[in-house]
């Protein structure tokens, strides 16, 4: 269980680590990589990005460089146990907010040794500043002394310090899964425990406290009697968790036999679970998605390599309206239903991200696809404004955002890249989930075995 203070959170430091500065002691070359050199430099517009698999392998010294130009905002966290799954949780601070600092707040699940050392983490993040521009050389007039201007440095980089105020709730149990909704006047998450039960847990006070919470970065337990409810299901872990945006307290979870089960909320903080599950998966429920636009609408991936859409408004024997048999060469991991168009994007242990239309899914084919990554795809999202951009990611250690909207240009095309690939970020491992702020336009959130990065790139 985490005491105080156990939560550590780190705004990235682009003059100390970043090779991007006239004066750097540690120089690039054209791979964006730094060969221990300090007597040579590449002219910034020499530099090129590296990419894996595509540019030349690291040479024995040589370390990937950060860029702090490409991002506007950038800040890494992690906690004592890896969270590899979490969401955003919507406030009440207001939509489109553009303005920074900046304050969101997340919920997550912990992946702990033992299962009662196990945790759902309510996260504030707060005073989330935008990236620093690098000081302009002030010359032989400057009338600052260097020692006042490195006291200048330090407060300034005291006052810009990210805070993470986190309210922790003891769970047994890992977290395979995790999603958050807002029912009323409450907010809660549904669970997808390894022990194989999914529990709904009442989070909003620990919102409300952590909302509350001031000065330095910190975790305080709080312990909550029980869930609100506890559905034991078959007994079987699982990793299909989606609430429905159109119907309230709507809930449908998936398992690795193969089963999906329907959740309906009653009055007094129940659910009913249907006794009839939707079954035709070969193999076990990968995830799940509702329809953003149409009530009772949902689809689901399936490690047998299939996706399948449901009518869940008809009977269970009867609500499969058509199944994409193979949707990718392997297990289809994950899905996402774009809020704004009938279109859905998933991704497969094959690496490929595909994207299927409504309109033509029932042929069996996408409409497009992107073959970049070099592992399973494990997460993606469509973004929540902006109509043909999605972000995804995989076991090869990268972020990728992409806008299915961009064509061919021959001049600027780069060979093996896609051009609809607008982003890759790295330096994670293991980066297991990605997650869009639904009210700061452009804010990404992605978790790895470790840690969180906090990001929103130049050109989203």
């Amino acid at each position: 269980m985490s005491g105080e203070n156990d939560v550590e959170m780190h705004e990235e430091e682009p003059v100390e680590e970043v090779d991007d500065s006239d004066d750097s002691e540690e120089s690039e070359d054209d791979d964006d990589v730094d060969t221990g050199d300090e007597d040579e430099e590449t002219p910034e517009n020499q530099r090129q990005a590296y990419i894996p698999g595509l540019s030349r392998p690291l040479k024995k010294g040589e370390e990937l460089d950060f860029d702090p130009s490409a991002y506007k905002v950038f800040h890494s966290f992690n906690s004592d146990w890896p969270c590899l799954s979490f969401d955003v949780v919507k406030d009440g601070l207001g939509d489109n907010r553009t303005q920074f600092p900046a304050e969101c707040y997340i919920v997550s699940g912990t992946q702990a040794d033992k299962p009662r050392d196990n945790e759902i983490i309510v996260m504030g993040l707060k005073n989330l500043s935008t990236m620093r521009k690098q000081k302009e050389n002030k010359g032989d007039d400057s009338d600052t002394s260097e020692d006042e201007s490195d006291d200048e440095d330090e407060e300034q980089s005291k006052k810009r310090e990210p805070k993470m105020h986190a309210v922790s709730i003891p769970h047994y149990g890992g977290i395979n899964r995790i999603r958050a909704d807002r029912l009323g006047d409450s907010t809660v998450c549904a669970c997808w425990s390894d022990q194989g039960r999914v529990q709904v847990w009442n989070i909003t006070d620990a919102l409300n406290y952590s909302h509350g919470m001031s000065g330095e970065s910190k975790t305080e337990v709080q312990k909550i009697d029980r869930p609100l409810f506890t559905n034991n299901g078959s007994g079987k872990e699982g990793y299909g968790l989606a609430w429905s945006s159109l119907k309230t307290g709507d809930l449908a979870t998936g398992d690795i036999i193969k089963k999906i089960y329907l959740w309906q909320m009653k009055e007094g903080g129940q659910w009913a679970v249907g006794a009839n599950p939707l079954t035709g998966h070969k193999k076990s429920v990968e995830d799940l998605a509702w329809s953003p636009t149409e009530t009772g609408l949902l689809t689901s991936a399936s490690a047998d390599g299939s996706i399948k859409l449901w009518d869940t408004r008809a009977t269970p024997k009867d609500a499969c309206v058509y199944t994409v048999q193979k949707a990718h060469e392997s297990d289809v991991n994950v899905i996402s239903w774009n809020r704004h168009e009938n279109l859905i994007v998933s991704g497969g242990d094959d690496g490929e991200l595909k994207i299927w239309s409504l309109k033509t899914i029932q042929f069996g084919q996408p409409v497009a696809v992107f073959k970049y990554h070099n592992g399973p795809i494990t997460s993606v999202e469509w973004h929540p404004d902006e109509t043909t951009t999605f972000m995804a990611s995989g076991e090869d250690d990268q972020t990728t955002i992409w806008d299915i909207a961009t064509e061919a240009d021959g001049q600027t095309n780069i060979e093996g890249v896609p051009p609809q690939l607008m982003f890759v970020h790295m330096g994670q491992k293991e980066v297991k989930e990605v997650h869009w702020h639904p009210q700061i336009p452009g804010l990404a959130v992605n978790t790895s075995i470790d840690g969180f990065n906090v990001f929103k790139t130049i050109n989203i």
